[in-house]
């Protein structure tokens, strides 16, 4: 069923679900209902002005120290020392001219095979991974915090879950299965030698929710025409 956002079609094929598709369109609508963006616009200049409507239409709280503190008991396995995480992955590489929604499909109907057979991993790897540890059985070793894409970096250290993770991890790289073998836990950290660390992922996170409240509201003015909203998919846009 084709994709319309106000009547408007919209193809899925250049982006990972047909959520970020619409969740795109109704901000390209929002520039050009401001009249920051003209019906001709050029691909940039479309981005350069979907950028100003998120900056100057989507306010995100300031953070102080005591909602620092918070944050950070909150997170407190966020905040160690020598944390490793031993994992292996498949990844389904996004590459020009090949439909965003035809490789997930592949990714995900494999991934729900190993979550079944886990045995078939590395036989999988070696035969369908774009990246150089397929050779390996998509051994990537012993891994850290930031090491490794921040998207890939939350689905390995933001939970304790040993085994095929449940769903896909997309990067800018496309979209990996990850296995996680082993996880050692690393040393509490203090406040105050992480506090600026602890204020930039407090700031990220409330910019998420700032961003799902804001495209809540235009989609619930909006006519959606073949897709559910999934404000879920926001983080991705940033």
């Amino acid at each position: 069923m084709t994709i319309r956002v106000n009547g408007v079609a919209v193809s899925e094929q250049d982006w990972p679900s047909p959520q970020m598709a619409a969740i795109h369109e109704l901000l390209r609508q929002r520039a050009m209902g401001l009249g920051w963006l003209d019906e001709n616009a050029t691909r940039q200049e479309i981005e350069q002005a979907i950028e100003r409507v998120l900056t100057e239409e989507v306010p995100v709280p300031g953070v102080d120290e005591a909602a620092c503190r918070r944050y950070y008991a909150q997170h407190l396995q966020r905040y160690q020392s020598g944390e490793l995480v031993f994992a292996r992955h498949i990844l389904f590489q996004i590459v020009s001219g090949v439909p965003v929604a035809a490789v997930r499909a592949i990714a995900e109907a494999m991934l729900a095979e190993l979550r079944t057979r886990p045995e078939l991993f590395a036989e999988r790897a070696r035969s369908h991974s774009n990246c150089p540890s397929g050779e390996l059985g998509g051994e990537l070793g012993q891994l850290q915090r930031g090491t490794t894409a921040p998207e890939f970096e939350q689905a390995l250290f933001g939970n304790t879950v040993l085994g095929i993770l449940p769903q896909l991890i997309k990067t800018r790289f496309g979209f990996h299965i990850v296995a996680v073998d082993q996880r050692v836990p690393g040393e509490q950290l203090p406040f105050e030698q992480v506090s600026e660390r602890v204020a930039e992922d407090l700031c990220r996170d409330a910019e998420a929710r700032a961003l799902s409240l804001y495209v809540r509201v235009l989609a619930g003015h909006a006519e959606l025409q073949g897709v559910q909203l999934d404000v879920t998919a926001l983080p991705l846009m940033q």
